[in-house]
């Protein structure tokens, strides 16, 4: 298992803050799509990707890159936002 330490010498697993911040991603972009009434189908066209991309993507099981998060983004008339916050 890999480990980052930060400035304050805490370990922390790298793996655990991956799957926390991919399942945050994920729950704001099913959410839109869903508030927006737009199929997993429809969402991949708009997107102009292969709707597996988007089952995947929506079931945790893949890592997207982050040109499939903006292209979504885009396809639910959102952008993508990325930023660095401190450590409660």
């Amino acid at each position: 298992m890999d480990y980052i330490y930060t400035a304050d010498d805490q370990k922390i697993i790298i793996e655990v803050e991956q799957k926390s911040t991919r399942h945050s991603v994920i729950e704001q972009y099913v959410r839109c799509r869903k508030l927006q009434g737009i199929t997993q189908a429809e969402l991949a066209k708009r997107a102009g990707v292969p709707r597996s991309n988007i089952t995947r993507f929506e079931s945790g099981n893949y890592n997207p890159s982050l040109e499939l998060l903006v292209r979504i983004a885009a396809a639910l008339g959102m952008s993508l936002k990325m930023q660095l916050t401190a450590k409660e």
